[in-house]
């Protein structure tokens, strides 16, 4: 009788099957919260996949036609170009590949002024620092600080 009352085996293995119940009742809403959380990223991913998919139908749809009417225009432009000055559309496209690198490096066909003045440089070097600078500045004076 003393095994049945407050025994120690029935109580003490019901209590571990309720406290194994439990816990495994716990990990597989665990393992469930889990795969609602990861269905619920997929599901926004998607969504977002699509919005953008969307956007840039949208987008080629609306831009591409003036794009190709551009690109009519500057060969009209070209050709007439080569025409007028009697040169091959070969040297001429030749000749903007060699302007394009030129500019590229900074040279410019209109030298009002020179890319790298004093008030160019003043310029660039007071943006970098009030930019990039400030949170550089502010980690080195904590760290001073401390």
């Amino acid at each position: 009788m003393a095994g049945r009352g407050l025994g120690c085996c029935c109580c003490s293995s019901s209590s571990t099957a309720a406290t194994t119940a439990a816990s495994s009742s716990s990990s597989a809403a665990t393992l469930g919260a889990f795969n609602e959380d990861n269905a619920r990223f997929l599901l926004l991913a998607g969504l977002i996949l699509l919005y953008m998919l969307c956007g840039a139908a949208v987008f080629s749809a609306l831009e591409q036609p003036s794009e190709r009417q551009a690109q009519q225009k500057w060969q009209a432009r070209l050709d007439n170009f080569s025409r007028r000055h009697n040169l091959t559309p070969a040297e001429l496209r030749d000749f903007l590949c060699q302007y394009e690198v030129a500019y590229v490096a900074g040279i410019r066909a209109n030298d009002l002024r020179p890319r790298w003045d004093f008030p160019g440089a003043f310029y660039f070097v007071s943006t970098v620092v009030s930019t990039i600078g400030h949170s550089c500045t502010h980690f080195i004076m904590r760290r001073l600080t401390k």
